[in-house]
């Protein structure tokens, strides 16, 4: 990577930590004067706001890293983007939050995508903020504590005034090979059907998602994320040095 591009790296993360800080504050005036009042009107308001953070990353994934989301879909696209939905994925990478964003973006739903994370994301700066403010629910991956968070985080939702989507991994941590290996023993040793291209999922979070979701969201979008053979795994430390990657995702639409 040349001077001209480490340059322009340096005045990207500039501006995405100034505008960044700009949209957190935003966020949190509009969280103290008007959650209290209308929880629907802050919503609102935070769907426009956290897009225009959003969408620099889309601009990333897109223009600087050319990161191509080929997509194939069984959605119903009379319905895709007007309809409350949990979206059920496999977690290749760690920009596949960035992945999902792309999709979000391309059906009307950026500013009102959520998803289960790790509770550590909370506190990173500008996008762990912006996340906490857009009612992401973050877990800490013990079903002791997550058991209760997972419902508290579910029944806030009942109320949401626009079409959201919820991110779930049920895999519950990215892809690798020694994990895949240990997938592949544990699915021998309890007779159950040999993963290859994905790990084995944590059911517990699923099932809770259902249960107290099926009330009011209608949809499970399945999305299987996949790169091609001839292609790298995309990264964030590739997308910072514009190398190029491909990404397959291929929809099915499962009514709850």
């Amino acid at each position: 990577m040349g001077f001209p591009a480490a340059l322009a790296i340096v005045l990207i993360g500039i501006v995405f930590f100034a505008s960044g800080l700009v949209v957190n504050l935003v966020q949190a005036v509009t969280f103290l004067l008007f959650r209290p009042i209308s929880k629907a009107l802050y919503r609102r308001i935070n769907k426009v706001v956290a897009e225009m953070l959003w969408l620099e990353l889309i601009w990333l994934v897109d223009w600087w890293a050319n990161l191509k989301v080929e997509q194939s879909s069984c959605f119903c696209f009379t319905w895709i983007g007007k309809e409350h939905a949990m979206l059920l994925s496999n977690h290749r990478s760690d920009v596949d939050w960035l992945i999902g964003w792309v999709l979000a973006e391309r059906s009307g739903c950026l500013g009102s995508s959520l998803a289960l994370m790790k509770r550590e994301n909370k506190w990173l700066p500008i996008i762990g903020w912006s996340m906490w403010f857009s009612d992401y629910v973050f877990l800490s991956r013990s079903w002791d504590k997550d058991e209760s968070t997972l419902k508290l985080g579910f029944e806030r939702l009942v109320d949401f005034p626009m079409p959201f989507w919820l991110a779930v991994f049920a895999e519950g941590t990215r892809f690798t090979q020694a994990k895949l290996e240990a997938a592949q023993e544990f699915a021998a040793a309890q007779g159950l059907p040999i993963p290859r291209n994905v790990l084995i999922p944590r059911t517990k979070g699923f099932v809770s998602a259902v249960t107290h979701l099926r009330a009011f969201v209608p949809a499970i979008y399945d999305c299987t994320v996949a790169v091609p053979k001839d292609q790298p795994s995309p990264t964030l430390l590739r997308m910072f040095r514009r190398q190029a990657s491909v990404v397959n995702s291929n929809d099915l639409l499962i009514s709850i």
